[in-house]
């Protein structure tokens, strides 16, 4: 310990400010903790300032832009539709700098103290605090460990300005003529449908015989028809085999069908994956056990091996989804505060934003199946909705798996417009134990994509009104 560094006590320590650790911050605090939160970058994390709010900001400014161009079916038409990418940047960084002031503000707010710095263990009461300047020790009765994952980096792709990572994409100056993307996930697939829509001519390979793994077949087809209206360029089984760089772009080399093949770009975007941060933060001078890919052990309440510590969010098993993230942060805010409380991951959803959009939550049919559930899988398509119809966006439907017995819905998968927000009516439905009955009783205002729930729940029933039985 340095001379004169007298180590300052809090009741709870949050490493990782993202959108699991301020959550984590202000629940504790709200249940009476001393809460300090400690956050080497910006707060927010990955998700506000690098990754799920501006991803999203560019998908829908580029939506903008195919929709002033690609109006004609509803009689409108605009000449010489121009893009200044400059002016999105800076609105996209407009959408970031509110949510992250607001973080600011909320954790003032619940008087949580904020420290700058690199939290580095050093037994299982305490961590020593390190900026450029100085360093500090903190005494703690609980930790919470929510300091997320970064994008994984292959040996023969390199980071470079050519060669991006999530966050370079993000962050480019102008609109690529050419992009490469690999890997054919949710990451890659958004940015690249994205850039798509602004024109740019993009090229997916993906490793397995499908992009977006984790949605069904009948999911993803949807998304790659439009993908190739787009001119897309889906190349599945291909292997990345390395890249060269010239000033002015790239060369990519991948093999196909045991054939080597070639593709230029101006940028390549690398997302194959993301690693947690895990291995910088000193976790064996704690003791803390670690699964074989470097993933923080926990039980149902997201408490590590160290009874005191707790680890949630992208650092422990699961998906790496923000939302995951906040549920355990409140999870482990209130079993340090002695609450009963225990995460349950059947109801959190995933979900693309994609073109049209992909959600999911709870069982897929074949997953209730393989669970030993005797299901049943009823669907309603978006084309036979008459919102769906009034915004020209008829391409999907809602799937609801009912287990037979008692019509229990168990699991739900959307495909088309506004998915994201379609699935949240079927995450509650699944959470509150509600049946296919349940979801047809309820009065859906018309006319709304949400009708088209309560219309599959009829189709469950065997009684629909809107589609031919």
């Amino acid at each position: 310990m340095v001379v004169g560094d007298f180590p300052i006590e809090v009741d709870t320590l949050v490493i990782g400010a993202g959108p699991g650790g301020y959550v984590a911050a202000i629940r504790a605090a709200q249940m009476g903790q001393k809460v300090t939160v400690v956050e080497k970058g910006e707060l927010g994390g990955v998700c506000l300032n690098v990754g799920c709010i501006p991803s999203k900001a560019l998908i829908n400014a580029a939506h903008r832009y195919e929709n002033a161009k690609h109006s004609d079916d509803l009689g409108i038409t605009a000449e010489n539709v121009t893009v200044d990418f400059t002016k999105v940047q800076e609105w996209k960084q407009g959408v970031v700098g509110k949510l992250t002031g607001g973080v600011a503000g909320l954790l003032k707010s619940n008087k949580v103290d904020v420290v700058q710095g690199e939290a580095y263990f050093v037994d299982t009461h305490t961590v020593r605090i390190m900026d450029e300047k100085k360093s500090q020790t903190y005494k703690f009765n609980n930790c919470i460990i929510a300091t997320g994952s970064r994008p994984i980096e292959l040996k023969t792709f390199p980071y470079s300005d050519r060669v991006l990572d999530s966050t370079g994409a993000l962050s480019l100056k102008e609109i690529p003529n050419k992009l490469v993307v690999i890997g054919g996930g949710y990451i890659g697939s958004e940015l690249g449908t994205a850039y798509a829509n602004f024109g740019t001519e993009v090229t997916i390979l993906e490793g397995t015989d499908d992009i977006l793994g984790g949605f069904e077949k009948q999911m993803t087809s949807i998304v790659k028809k439009r993908l190739k209206k787009k001119g897309v360029n889906i190349v599945t089984n291909a292997m990345a085999q390395g890249v060269k760089e010239t000033e002015s772009g790239v060369t990519v080399t991948y093999e196909v069908k045991g054939k080597e093949e070639t593709v230029e770009a101006d940028y390549v975007l690398v997302t194959v994956g993301r690693r947690p941060n895990t291995d910088e933060l000193g976790l064996e001078q704690a003791g803390i056990e670690l699964t074989d890919r470097g993933l923080i052990k926990i039980d149902k309440q997201c408490r590590t091996n160290v009874s005191n510590i707790y680890a949630i969010g992208d650092i422990v098993e699961g998906p790496p989804l923000a939302h995951k993230a906040s549920y355990e942060g409140k999870i482990a805010a209130e079993a340090i505060s002695g609450e009963k409380s225990e995460i349950d991951y059947l109801g959190i959803p995933a979900v693309a934003f994609t073109d049209p959009e992909l959600a999911s939550v709870g069982f897929s049919e074949q997953q209730a199946k393989d669970a030993g559930y005797d299901v049943k899988a009823a669907k309603f398509p978006y084309a036979a909705n008459g919102r769906a119809l009034s915004l020209n966006d008829t391409d999907g439907f809602v799937k609801l798996v009912t287990r037979k017995e008692d019509g229990l819905v168990i699991g739900a998968q959307v495909a088309g417009a506004n998915a994201s927000d379609v699935i949240a009516e079927l995450g509650l439905a699944i959470e509150a134990g509600m049946t296919a009955e349940d979801l047809a009783l309820t009065i859906h205002a018309h006319p709304t994509l949400g009708e088209i729930t309560m219309e599959a729940a009829e189709v469950a029933l065997g009684m629909p009104i809107h589609i031919a039985k």
